[in-house]
């Protein structure tokens, strides 16, 4: 025995003869042993060791290469599978819907889509030579058929269209921080300038108009400063068939009056006969008429009857109604 399995030993061979195995045969276990007695030890050659593959990306670009890790778009596809590709191709759908339904939209015009919301003020046409005014018009809408008026005066219908400063100031009335106003009077009216700044005057003086208290005080100036626009408001008599040349957008209908802009427009037709409510007061409702508007003028909006019997806030539409109020001219009765 020379110390080896029999299975190790050449068949038929020699000591120190070279087996030689057939590559796609097994190899021994242990490819060389000791010879206890110094003879030579036999070799077997194995085979070439196992090379992983590597696979080349194919020229048309449809497979991976092995042993690539995928992209995010390809991890975020493996993940979710069919619906990667349908999230996308909706959110695409609700848009396009979107655009065509805005676009389609009655009565909202596509040139306007993503522009900016205006007012009222904004999109009327303003006076000849005059910027839009920034905030919105206001005024009494026109009733839907105009009521008689008790102790009618005469006044014309429509005049020249434009306006006159009457020229001329007045002193500080009140005390508090000061407000500058100019009277206007349109032309072809008939009526005298300076009776009618008198009037307004008189009106804002008053220590129950808004000054009431040292809240502000008010100074009429003329001409100069109208040019120079150092003034904060306007009071303007105009007529009832030019109240829609300096209320653009109103609706007052030649009948209310308004306030545009830095303007408080009275309507010749309202001065010259007041309302039904009023019952032929034609004095007191002038008084309410300038207060009104010029508190529009000054930011303040119109206001409700608080209740029956008692007196109307002079921000109440009383032009077109009392409702159950009594009448009132003043801001601070």
């Amino acid at each position: 025995m020379d110390g080896r399995p029999a299975g190790d030993r050449p068949a038929g061979g020699r000591p120190g003869d070279v087996r030689r195995v057939h590559p796609r045969s097994t190899p021994s276990p242990a490819d060389t042993s000791a010879s206890p007695r110094g003879r030579s030890v036999s070799t077997v050659e194995r085979p070439a060791p196992l090379v992983a593959r590597t696979e080349l990306p194919s020229t048309s670009g449809s497979g991976p290469v092995v042993g690539q890790r995928p992209g995010r778009v390809g991890r975020f596809v493996r993940r979710y599978g069919w619906r990667a590709y349908a999230v996308p191709l909706l959110t695409i759908a609700t848009i396009v819907t979107l655009v065509d339904l805005a676009l389609t939209s009655p009565g909202v015009p596509a040139d306007s889509l993503g522009a900016a919301p205006t007012s009222e003020a904004a999109r009327v046409t303003p006076p000849a030579g005059e910027a839009a005014p920034i905030s919105p018009a206001e005024g009494d809408a026109a009733p839907s058929e105009a009521p008689a008026t008790v102790g009618v005066e005469s006044y014309v219908e429509r005049g020249a269209g434009t306006l006159s400063v009457v020229d001329g100031s007045s002193a500080v009335y009140g005390t508090g921080p000061l407000q500058r106003f100019i009277v206007e009077v349109e032309d072809g009216i008939g009526v005298e300038g300076a009776p009618f700044a008198q009037a307004v005057e008189a009106t804002l003086g008053d220590p129950r108009s808004w000054g009431s208290g040292g809240r502000m005080s008010f100074q009429r100036v003329g001409a100069a400063e109208a040019a120079a626009g150092q003034f904060e408001f306007k009071v303007s008599l105009v007529s009832p068939g030019s109240m829609e040349t300096y209320c653009p957008g109103v609706g007052t209908g030649g009948y209310t009056s308004c306030r545009y802009g830095d303007r408080a427009v009275i309507n010749l037709a309202r001065w010259a006969t007041a309302v039904p409510d009023y019952e032929g007061d034609v004095a007191t409702y002038r008084l309410y008429v300038v207060n009104h508007e010029v508190g529009h003028a000054l930011g303040n909006g119109h206001e409700e009857c608080p209740g029956a019997g008692q007196l109307a806030p002079v921000m109440q539409q009383q032009t077109l109604g009392l409702d159950g109020c009594r009448k009132n001219a003043w801001p601070y009765p």
